[in-house]
């Protein structure tokens, strides 16, 4: 491999683009883009959804779609292409810079994961955004007379993957508190 892709040079030095767990973490990156991009197209192209158009899945959770033009809770809401466009190449940047802190800092499987799900989910709300001109949300979770935003399968892995990397560096600084005890 090159230099800079190589896991560790010989002088110690740390790759940008591969670390020791950048096979997991790019794997759980691709499988939530698919899994969020195959949902989205059943929704839209099997099922045949347009916007607007909601059925009750359980007493608790309607699906309905929503078509997100702004970030979240359609903060900085614009329909135009040109904030599309600079939306998903934001994900894209931060996706890339998510990348190389797993390949320079991988600390493990879980970080690995969630760094994972975050790329896939901000992959997949970006390519929403260049093909339908928003993020394309279907679950709608409701009780008591109140309800959540709509959302879709990249904002769980997006949740999850941050939730992940708080229980991870949590994990992470009590270890290190314990070992210098």
């Amino acid at each position: 491999m090159a230099d800079g892709v190589k896991v560790a040079s010989e002088n110690g030095t740390r790759a940008w683009l591969w670390g020791r767990y950048s096979r997991l973490g790019l794997w759980t990156a691709v499988v939530t883009l698919a899994f969020d991009q195959a949902h989205k197209w059943w929704m839209i192209q099997g099922l045949g959804m347009r916007e607007g158009d909601r059925f009750a899945l359980m007493p608790f959770l309607e699906i309905i779609y929503v078509k997100n033009t702004g970030i979240s809770y359609s903060l900085f809401d614009s329909a135009s292409w040109q904030w599309q466009y600079a939306l998903a190449g934001f994900a894209i940047i931060v996706s890339a810079a998510l990348w190389v802190w797993l390949a320079r800092s991988g600390t493990g499987w879980l970080m690995a994961v969630s760094l994972g799900l975050i790329i896939g989910g901000a992959v997949g709300n970006g390519i929403d955004r260049v093909l339908l001109g928003g993020v394309a949300d279907f679950f709608l979770l409701h009780a008591f007379g109140y309800s959540w935003y709509v959302f879709n399968i990249a904002d769980v892995a997006i949740v999850a993957g941050v939730a992940g990397l708080l229980y991870d560096s949590m994990i992470a600084s009590r270890n290190d508190d314990i070992k210098s005890s």
